[in-house]
C-alpha cells in the first residue's frame, strides 16, 4: 500500500459537519485492490492478536465485535487501515471514533477519513495503521516492540500538543457557552470569541488581566507592603541581598521558625520552611538565592498552619483547596522509597502540570525533608505514619488538593475579595496559611502569605478530595458576562461564479452601517478601505485573519471550494451562507468528480449557518435550491424569475425571498414586495443588461435585508457599487478606448462564458474574444469553452495561461480550436499562445465600435495593457445610462432565454 497524499482538516468539512478534525489519506492499495480481508491468509488472526481492542468497534451491524466481523467475513483494507488509526490513538489516549471510507474514481484507490485530536497525531496514525496493516499482510503479525513505540510516539505528540489543565478547563467553558475559541501562534495564547468581542487568556492571565497588577503580584515584598498597609494580616518579614544581611533580618523578624524564599520566584522552587537553626537558613538562603530572578531572598516568620489557595475570579471568592505537601504514609513494611514508587502508580499523576496529580521526585529538597525528620529513602515507616517529602504544598512538586470551598469563613471570604482588588487582579490565586480556613484569620493568627497572578486551576476542577469546581465556567462569565456577544456576525459566500462580486458588494453594503467590515475574496484580504494581504485568500487561513482581527465587527468571507477540500471550513458556524449557484468547474480535481459532488461540496456552508441564521439559496438552480433539505438554518431564496413556483410556494408560507421583477431589484416577505432599487440605477448591473449580476446583487441584498440592514442602506450600496478595476478587478470592467471598448472578465468555466454571453451579445459592434481556461481543468471543459465562444464571438483570439498547470504548451489550445470548429468551421480565429501577446494583438486590432472581451489569467496584467492605451484619464465608463450599442434585458427576456438559471450569477471563482 501506499499513502499517496494526506490533508488535515480542521473545521466543518465535505465529511463531516460536527466532526471538524480529520485526517483524508488518499490510499493506493496497490496489490490489495482485488484483496478483500477475508482473502488474505492469517490476516484477521494476526489483526485480533495485535489490537484485540478493536473488539469495541460497531460498525455495521451496528453492535460490540461489528468492525471486526466485517474483516472476517471480508472487507477493503482502506475500510481496515481507517480503524486502526482511531484505534491507535484512542490506546495513546486520544479518545476518538468517526471514520468513513470510499473509493475514488480512480481504481484500487481510496479516500479514508478519520478523526484527530492533535493533527500531528493524527497523521502519524495513519502511516503507522497502514505500516500495521502491511506488516500483518506480509508476515502474519505486527512485532509487539513496534506498536508500543508507536503508542509512545503518540502519546508524546499528545503531551506536546496539550493545552494544559487550566487552559483546558477555561476551554471547555467557553465551549458549553458556545463561544468559539483558537490558538493564535505565539506565547500559547488562546482567542476566545471573535473580531471586535474577542478576549485573550494564557493558562489564566487575561485580556482583562492588568500588568500593573501582575508586576506588583510578582513582588512579593511589595505586595506585603500594600496589604499590611491596608490592614490585611501578612507575615512580619523583610528582604535580604547578600548573606551578612540575613543575621539581622532574622532578629528583625522576631527570630525562628522562619520561612526564606525567593522574592521573586514560583510554583514553589526555591521556599523552604520551619527553619530553626542558623545551619538551615544558611542552607536556605543559599535555595532561595538560585531560584530569585533579582537574587534577593525574603525572610519571614513562620506561621503555623495549613496551606490553603483561595481562589478570585472577577473579585468574588469562586474557590478555596486545602493544600498538602507532597507525603508517603507508612504501612509498617515499605521503605520510604518503595512507598514513593507505590504512589507515583496512581494513574492520575503525571509529569509536569498535565495531568490532575503530579509526580514526586526525589530531588535535593526531598532528602533535606527527609533529613530534617530523621529518616532515608531506606527508612521503613510505622503503619500510618506520615513522611514529607517537600516543604511546599505546590501540587507541582507532588502536593495535594483538598476542597475546602464550603468550609471558609465569611470574613475570609471578605479579606480575599478585598485582597484581590487591593492588588487589581482579576483573577488571583491567594495564599493562606491558618490552621482553620473556618475560623477568622486574626482569630488563630492566621496569614495572606502571596498573591499569585495567573494561579493554577487544578487543585479547584479535579481536587484530591472533595467537590470539583467548576472555575472555568466563573471566568468565562467574567470575561463574557451572560447576554454579551463573544461572536461577530459571518456572512460567507460561495457558489461556482460571482462569489468575489457578490462578497465585495455584500461587505459594500455593510459598511453603509458605519461598521468595520473585514472580507476576503481571490484578490486579497481587506479591512475597510485597506488591503492586508494580496492573493487568492478565499480558504480558511484568511477567514482566521478576519476574525482573529480586533477591530472587525463583521466578516464576509468568500469560500471557495479549494479551502473547503483542502481544511475544511475556517469558521464553525455562520450567521447567514450564501450559495450563488453550482456548475461544472475543476471537476476530476481533488477527486471531486460529479456536479453533483460539487453540489455536496458547497452545501458544506450554509449547513454550518445557525439555526437562527439564514441559508440564502439560488431558486433558479436545482442543485441549490436543493441544498435546503440539509440546512438547519431558515432558508432565503433569490430568483430572476418572479414567477418562480418556489418562490411563490416559500413566501406564502411566510419565507423570504428576493426577485427581480419588472425592472426592480425587490424582497418578498409574506404578500408584501418591497422594492429596493431599479436596476437601471444599479452601475454593477450595467444599467440592467447584465443579468448576471442582478443574480449577484440579489443575493446580496437578500443576504444583507435577512441579517437586518435597513433597505436604504442597501439601496445606497447598490447605487456606489460599480464594477471597476478598483472595487471588482476582474468582474465585468468595461473600459471606453475612444474607437472601441474593451471588457475584463475573469470567466474561465463553461457556466461562466454562458453568463457573460448574455451580456456580450447584446453589444452591435464587432465582438473579439481572447479566451482560455486554466490547464487543470478536463479536456471536455476546453471542448466546451471552444463551442461555446463560437456562439458568442465574432472573431477569438485563443491564448494560454503562463501556468500551464501541467499540461504540454499548445494543448489545451488545440482543444479550444476543435470546440470552435465543432459549432463555427469557418470562424474567424488565430491561437496566440502568450496572453500578453494575445491581448496585445487584439487591442491593436480591434475594429471602430467593436468590444474586446479578455478572459485572462492574469487580470491585474491584462488592466495595466488596456491602461497603457486609455485616449483620456476616466478608465472605466459604466453605461448607466442608455448606450445605442446596448440593449437592455428584461425580465421576461432573463427567464425566456434561460438566463435565470445558466446566467444568474458573474464569473469569478
Amino acid at each position: 500500500m501506499r499513502i499517496q497524499k494526506t490533508q488535515t482538516l480542521r473545521g466543518p468539512n465535505y465529511w463531516s459537519i460536527r466532526h471538524e478534525k480529520l485526517i483524508v489519506m488518499r490510499l493506493d492499495l496497490e496489490d490489495l485492490a482485488e484483496r478483500p480481508s477475508n482473502q488474505i491468509p492469517g490476516f484477521y488472526e494476526g489483526l485480533v492478536a495485535t489490537l484485540p481492542s478493536l473488539v469495541e468497534h460497531f460498525c455495521s451491524p451496528g453492535c460490540r465485535g461489528g468492525f471486526l466481523s466485517r474483516v472476517q467475513e471480508g472487507t477493503m483494507m482502506g475500510h481496515i487501515v481507517e480503524h486502526v488509526a482511531l484505534e491507535l490513538q484512542t490506546l495513546a489516549g486520544m479518545t476518538v471514533g468517526f471514520g468513513r471510507t470510499r473509493e475514488t474514481a480512480e481504481a484500487g484507490v481510496y479516500l479514508v477519513a478519520f478523526e484527530y485530536q492533535d493533527e500531528q497525531a493524527g497523521r502519524y496514525a495513519g502511516r503507522a495503521a497502514v505500516r500495521l496493516c502491511q506488516s500483518i499482510v506480509d508476515t502474519g503479525r505486527y512485532p509487539a516492540e513496534e506498536l508500543a513505540q508507536d503508542l509512545a510516539d503518540l502519546r508524546e505528540f499528545a503531551l506536546e500538543a496539550s493545552l494544559g489543565p487550566s487552559t483546558e478547563n477555561i476551554v471547555k467553558a467557553a465551549e458549553a457557552r458556545g463561544i468559539p475559541w483558537m490558538p493564535l501562534s505565539t506565547r500559547s495564547l488562546i482567542q476566545l470569541g471573535y473580531g471586535v468581542h474577542q478576549k485573550r487568556i494564557q493558562a489564566s492571565l487575561t485580556s482583562n488581566t492588568g500588568i500593573l497588577a501582575v508586576e506588583l503580584a510578582s513582588d512579593k515584598e511589595g505586595t506585603k507592603r500594600m496589604l499590611r498597609d491596608a490592614g490585611i494580616p501578612v507575615p512580619r518579614g523583610t528582604v535580604v541581598y547578600y548573606l551578612d544581611e540575613l543575621e539581622q533580618a532574622i532578629e528583625d523578624v522576631g527570630g525562628y521558625p522562619l520561612v526564606i524564599k525567593p522574592l521573586d520566584g514560583n510554583h514553589g522552587r526555591g521556599i523552604t520552611i520551619n527553619i530553626t537553626t542558623w545551619e538551615q537558613a544558611e542552607e536556605a538562603y543559599d535555595s532561595a538565592r538560585q531560584e530569585s530572578k533579582s537574587q534577593a531572598v525574603i525572610v519571614e516568620r513562620y506561621y503555623r498552619g495549613s496551606d490553603h489557595r483561595i481562589l478570585v475570579v472577577g473579585g468574588k471568592v469562586v474557590a478555596v483547596a486545602e493544600r498538602v505537601p507532597a507525603h508517603v504514609v507508612g504501612d509498617g513494611r515499605s521503605t520510604i522509597a518503595e512507598l514513593v514508587e507505590e504512589t507515583n502508580r496512581d494513574p492520575r499523576r503525571g509529569t509536569g502540570h498535565d495531568n490532575v496529580l503530579t509526580q514526586i521526585e526525589i530531588d535535593r529538597a526531598a532528602f533535606q525533608m527527609l533529613d530534617r525528620q530523621g529518616y532515608t529513602l531506606d527508612t521503613i515507616l510505622p503503619k500510618g505514619t506520615v513522611c514529607y517529602l517537600k516543604a511546599t504544598a505546590n501540587l507541582s512538586t507532588g502536593g495535594i488538593a483538598i476542597d475546602r470551598t464550603d468550609e471558609i469563613h465569611p470574613e475570609n471570604i471578605w479579606i480575599a475579595e478585598r485582597v484581590a482588588r487591593i492588588i487589581g487582579l482579576d483573577i488571583a490565586g491567594i495564599d493562606v496559611v491558618t490552621p482553620d480556613i473556618s475560623r477568622p484569620l486574626r482569630e488563630v493568627d492566621g496569614v495572606i502569605v502571596e498573591v499569585n497572578a495567573a494561579p493554577g486551576l487544578r487543585m479547584h476542577f479535579s481536587p484530591s478530595e472533595g467537590v470539583a469546581r467548576n472555575v472555568g465556567e466563573a471566568i468565562i462569565d467574567t470575561l463574557f458576562p451572560p447576554g454579551t456577544p463573544s461572536r461577530i456576525p459571518i456572512l460567507a459566500v460561495t457558489g461556482t461564479n460571482g462569489k468575489t462580486t457578490t462578497t465585495r458588494l455584500l461587505a459594500h453594503i455593510f459598511r453603509q452601517t458605519g461598521q468595520v467590515v473585514g472580507y476576503t475574496t481571490t484578490d486579497g484580504i481587506y479591512l475597510g478601505d485597506y488591503m492586508v494581504e494580496k492573493g487568492d485568500t478565499t480558504g480558511p487561513q484568511s477567514a482566521q485573519v478576519i476574525l482573529q482581527d480586533p477591530t472587525v465587527e463583521v466578516a464576509v468571507l468568500e469560500t471557495a471550494r479549494g479551502g473547503i477540500l483542502r481544511s475544511g471550513l475556517g469558521f464553525s458556524q455562520c450567521d447567514i451562507g450564501i450559495v450563488l449557484n453550482v456548475a461544472a468547474d475543476h471537476l476530476g480535481i481533488g477527486d471531486i468528480d460529479t456536479v453533483e459532488d460539487l453540489a455536496h461540496l458547497k452545501s458544506v456552508l450554509v449547513e454550518t449557518a445557525r439555526p437562527d441564521g439564514y441559508a440564502i439559496l439560488n431558486a433558479d438552480d436545482p442543485l441549490v435550491s436543493a441544498m435546503a433539505k440539509r440546512v438547519k438554518a431558515q432558508v432565503a431564496y433569490f430568483s430572476m424569475n418572479p414567477d418562480c413556483d418556489l418562490i411563490k410556494t416559500h413566501t406564502e408560507q411566510g419565507g423570504l425571498a428576493a426577485i427581480y421583477e419588472n425592472g426592480y431589484l425587490s424582497i418578498l416577505k409574506g404578500d408584501w414586495t418591497l422594492r429596493i432599487e431599479e436596476a437601471k440605477n444599479v452601475p454593477l448591473t450595467m444599467g440592467g443588461r447584465a443579468p448576471f449580476m442582478i443574480a449577484n446583487a440579489l443575493a446580496a441584498s437578500l443576504a444583507a435585508f435577512a441579517h437586518g440592514v435597513k433597505i436604504e442602506d442597501i439601496r445606497a450600496a447598490l447605487t456606489t457599487f460599480q464594477a471597476s478595476a478598483n472595487q471588482t478587478p476582474g468582474r465585468m470592467n468595461l473600459f471606453d478606448l475612444g474607437e472601441f471598448h474593451a471588457l475584463v472578465d475573469y470567466a474561465h468555466n463553461p457556466h461562466s462564458y454562458e453568463a457573460l454571453g448574455s451580456f456580450i451579445r447584446n453589444w452591435k459592434g464587432d465582438r473579439i474574444g481572447v479566451v482560455g481556461g486554466p490547464g487543470d481543468r478536463r479536456d471536455e471543459d476546453f471542448i466546451t469553452l471552444g463551442r461555446l465562444s463560437a456562439a458568442i464571438f465574432d472573431r477569438i483570439l485563443i491564448k494560454e495561461d503562463d501556468d500551464t498547470r501541467g499540461r504540454p504548451r499548445g494543448e489545451a489550445a488545440r482543444l479550444i480550436e476543435e470546440g470552435i470548429r465543432q459549432i463555427q468551421p469557418n470562424m474567424s480565429y488565430q491561437i496566440i499562445l502568450d496572453e500578453a501577446e494575445a491581448i496585445n494583438y487584439a487591442l491593436d486590432n480591434a475594429p471602430k465600435d467593436s468590444l474586446v472581451v479578455i478572459l485572462p489569467e492574469s487580470v491585474s496584467r491584462a488592466i495595466a495593457l488596456i491602461e497603457k492605451r486609455r485616449p483620456f484619464d476616466e478608465a472605466i465608463v459604466v453605461p448607466v445610462t442608455p448606450d445605442p450599442s446596448l440593449e437592455e434585458v428584461s425580465t421576461e427576456a432573463a427567464s425566456a432565454n434561460g438566463s435565470g438559471v445558466e446566467a444568474s450569477v458573474q464569473s469569478g471563482s
